[in-house]
């Protein structure tokens, strides 16, 4: 099983590859705390306090 990984740049969790697929950046870990799912970021209150503007699976910290 692969550990999942976080953008350390923008937050998105993913599980393949080196480079984060949303925003491209290859500063990643794998020490992140929390995981929020947004569905639908223009009606989401919590998109909104962590500026997320895409739908995704997010970490909330990424150390």
């Amino acid at each position: 099983m692969v550990k999942p990984k976080a953008c350390r740049m923008c937050n998105t969790i993913y599980d393949e590859g080196d480079k984060c697929p949303k925003c491209g950046s290859k500063e990643n870990t794998d020490s992140f705390k929390g995981r929020v799912v947004i569905m639908n970021a223009e009606k989401s209150e919590i998109a909104k306090k962590l500026d997320i503007k895409e739908k995704g699976n997010y970490a909330i910290k990424a150390r």
